[in-house]
């Protein structure tokens, strides 16, 4: 690779990202934007006051207990009081509200005379994390009614509270989330879907760089000034991309890690080098992508059903292994895949290269595709037989 030929490639593209608005954009605006907006998305990092609603059929003190012991559970607000379950499974399926707790006529005589009573409860799980978040709420809530009356009869028996104790937890349970003991979203969303919105961003700004050549009639230009070569064309292009977003993943993972203070078991230094491969990494498969479709309007939809795909595989929010067996395979396809496996690796344990050499190698490989079919690329742009497709 020539120097001067690369540098003349260089030089040309930092023109071009200067003259037109959109490189300014895509490369420092929505980047930014991104880091900022998963920073603050999280709020305190838990789902708090979620609307619910109450059907209280009993209205009685009992019932008006229970609904004040709901009220005062923070995952909760109780926003609407309703006449009768109909009117509240409405709200919910308008997503008015995302659950409602339902009492029963008769519930506080049966509580009284000791036979079995149930509390039922109705959420909208067609949200997941609402869903598993109302559901763990209701049952937690749930739980403690149901030892209520226990606990009322007893002490009015006389029996100590140790002894109830006794009979009602005879196995006392210890919780200690590891990595994340506060269960805070952000812990382990915020810095995982930053990259994933940055994925997008890299494959449409890396493809848009290359296709505008052919969309503006200045592939030859282009490669004249690699003296011919395509490699040097192509490195020459995306360096200036390379360095911007390298430069942006390390802001974010300052931000997160620094003045958010997120935990981690690991240093900067290996999590900035691993946001540096999975730059380059994506940027190759960009290219391997561009190689196939080498024609604009084609390749930006490739590129951006290829990303939405890769935030979805990426393993942040369903586990990948019980997905369908050909889903999980193809899920290693997307270099944000292994970024995320490696970045759990580091941030909640730091076990050492033996348990992530394997997706540090397969993020080194997605840079031999592209090479493989640059002479495919030169050829396809040469020929011009994309320039016409709308």
């Amino acid at each position: 690779m020539k120097q001067s030929a690369f540098i003349a490639v260089l030089k040309r593209e930092l023109d071009r990202m200067i003259s037109r608005r959109i490189y300014f954009a895509t490369c420092i605006v929505l980047p930014l934007f991104s880091i900022f907006f998963m920073a603050t998305i999280f709020g305190n990092g838990q789902m708090e006051n979620l609307p619910v609603g109450v059907v209280d059929g009993d209205n009685t003190a009992t019932s008006r207990q229970v609904i004040r012991m709901a009220e005062v559970v923070p995952t909760f607000h109780v926003t609407k009081h309703y006449d009768n379950e109909t009117e509240a499974r409405a709200d919910v399926q308008r997503k008015n509200i995302y659950g409602y707790l339902s009492i029963q006529p008769g519930f506080e005589a049966k509580v009284m005379d000791g036979k079995e009573v149930a509390l039922t409860y109705y959420y909208h799980y067609a949200l997941l994390s609402v869903g598993s978040e109302i559901h763990g709420a209701f049952q937690s809530l749930l739980k403690n009614i149901s030892v209520t009356p226990i606990i009322t009869r007893a002490v009015a028996l006389g029996v100590g509270e140790e002894e109830i104790e006794s009979f009602l937890l005879p196995i006392t349970t210890q919780n200690h989330p590891l990595s994340n003991p506060d269960m805070d979203y952000s812990v382990y969303l915020t810095h995982p879907f930053f990259f994933v919105f940055l994925q997008v961003l890299l494959l449409l700004v890396s493809t848009y760089a290359m296709g505008s050549e052919g969309k503006f009639g200045t592939f030859s230009e282009w490669l004249k000034a690699a003296d011919g070569n395509i490699l040097t064309a192509v490195i020459g292009k995306l360096v200036p991309y390379t360095i911007i977003f390298i430069a942006m993943s390390i802001f974010g993972n300052y931000v997160y890690f620094g003045i958010m203070d997120i935990p981690m078991d690991c240093g900067f230094w290996p999590l900035n080098l691993t946001s540096a491969l999975f730059v380059v990494s994506t940027q190759a498969l960009a290219v391997f992508l561009f190689s196939v479709f080498p024609a604009l309007s084609i390749i930006i939809s490739v590129v951006s059903m290829v990303g939405s795909l890769g935030a979805t595989l990426s393993g942040v929010t369903f586990p990948v292994p019980h997905m369908f067996t050909p889903v999980y395979y193809a899920s290693y396809l997307f270099p944000v895949r292994h970024f995320v496996e490696i970045g759990q690796t580091l941030l909640y344990g730091n076990y050492g290269y033996a348990y992530m050499w394997t997706n540090v190698a397969a993020l080194l490989l997605f840079i031999l595709p592209p090479l493989l079919l640059l002479p495919h690329l030169k050829r396809s742009l040469i020929s011009k037989k994309y320039d016409d497709i709308e």
